[in-house]
């Protein structure tokens, strides 16, 4: 999967939030544990990096196949993360 991401126009870097690398969102966006639609087009993906953090991923499908273009990501907060981790409960039962 081709992943472009978002990048502020003078830094040059990308719209992820603290401390988020390209490398564990292309862990979560290779396979997220969900992915669901967001708004105005866009698609959430929550999912485990290798490094152990948990993130949500916001981005669009790109205009070329298997590519994607990536908006933000963030590491899950406390209650968001506690209501992933009940559903991935519910899933496994």
């Amino acid at each position: 999967m081709k992943i472009q991401f978002s990048r502020d126009p003078e830094t040059q870097l990308s719209h992820c939030q603290a401390g988020v690398t390209e490398e564990e969102i292309a862990d979560v966006l290779s396979q997220p544990r969900e992915d669901r639609y967001g708004q105005d087009g866009s698609r959430v993906a929550l999912g485990r990096a290798r490094s152990g953090r948990y993130l949500r991923v916001i981005y669009v499908p790109y205009l070329q196949p298997d590519s994607v273009f990536v908006i933000t990501a963030h590491e899950l907060s406390p209650k968001p993360l506690l209501a992933y981790n009940g559903r991935e409960w519910r899933r496994r039962k």
